[in-house]
């Protein structure tokens, strides 16, 4: 198996669908010539030629609306926008038209579109680029919200995406983007979105995390092993749809609850996660369950970043609370 990062990784997934598949185009900003902003989609126009990868002009709206046609008549298009923070100006693409074909046809035409977006923070980029905005697509009926935390996962997660009949949005961990290399399977390598994995098992108390705050998870869980506290990591995986048995099962195991995420705590995932706890694993509870997020506000520039990004550090100090309460 190669070792890859996990951008070399998603352009792995990328090139191995482009060639069992050709109804599959990508579409973006610079994603030909210049091989994507991350350089994600590199080498793919000198293989597959500009007929499936497309240079558009700088128009999400467009990039998205006209993706939802070629989906909905036999292509099978991969968007490429550049930072998440971009995605608002085809919020309405999204939302209203993509996550809606199905229900709206009544089930005549679905729409087997991805749209790929580098998210968060941790790379010192200016305003709009930082933004982790999953809550917003998780709450949209018709959508599934996939972030990958490891190379092997995006590999496997991304072919997936592309092979499901609905519309889903692919969140890239910019962060980790080149942070480590892992074996990655070569060819056909698929995860079933829907599914939350283990990283770490352990029995004293959950830690629930996705994307790059999975290594910022398993970095806590290696310090408090240290002090004699056995944690759990599960990584998510797929934000919408959640994988409530998983969830449910590594509470019901340890007792205690601490959910992990750079996005605003108020109404970020977390809180859906602690009232799917709540609802279905209470009594096993020995401590109320906890989350470390980002703030209340928009993410700051430069050095600030480093404090409002959760680290190991946050996450120990909140473990501690729970192992004490």
């Amino acid at each position: 198996m190669a070792q890859l990062n996990l951008v070399q990784a998603v352009n792995d997934a990328l090139r191995s669908e482009m060639q069992l598949d050709d109804r599959l185009v990508i579409l973006g900003e610079d994603v030909g010539v210049d091989g994507g902003v991350f350089r994600a989609t590199e080498g793919l126009l000198k293989q597959f030629g500009p007929r499936r990868v497309l240079d558009t002009p700088l128009s999400e709206v467009g990039i998205v609306g006209s993706s939802i046609g070629m989906a909905a008549y036999g292509l099978h298009p991969v968007v490429e926008v550049q930072f998440s923070g971009f995605l608002p100006p085809a919020f309405d693409q999204i939302v209203s038209h993509a996550a809606r074909i199905r229900w709206r046809s009544r089930g005549r035409y679905h729409l087997p579109l991805v749209v790929r977006a580098p998210y968060g923070g941790g790379i010192r980029s200016p305003e709009h680029h930082s933004e982790s905005p999953e809550a917003f697509y998780a709450h949209v009926g018709g959508l599934k919200v996939v972030i990958p935390s490891t190379p092997a996962d995006a590999k496997g997660l991304l072919i997936a995406a592309i092979r499901d009949p609905d519309p889903v949005i692919f969140l890239e961990p910019k962060h980790i983007y080149r942070a480590f290399r892992q074996e990655v399977p070569e060819g056909e390598y698929i995860l079933p979105l829907g599914r939350a994995q283990i990283a770490q098992e352990g029995d004293d108390l959950s830690l629930f995390a996705w994307g790059a705050m999975t290594q910022i998870a398993l970095a806590a869980a290696e310090e408090l092993d240290q002090a004699g506290i056995s944690a759990e990591v599960v990584d998510l995986r797929t934000i919408s749809p959640l994988d409530a048995e998983t969830i449910v099962a590594s509470v019901r195991k340890t007792g205690r609850a601490l959910i992990v995420h750079e996005a605003p705590r108020q109404g970020g995932v977390g809180a859906e996660v602690a009232a799917l706890i709540n609802d279905k694993a209470l009594m096993s509870l020995q401590a109320p369950v906890l989350r470390v997020a980002g703030f209340d506000t928009i993410m700051p520039l430069l050095q600030l970043e480093d404090y409002y990004l959760p680290d190991a550090g946050r996450v120990v100090r909140a473990a501690r609370r729970l192992m004490t309460y």
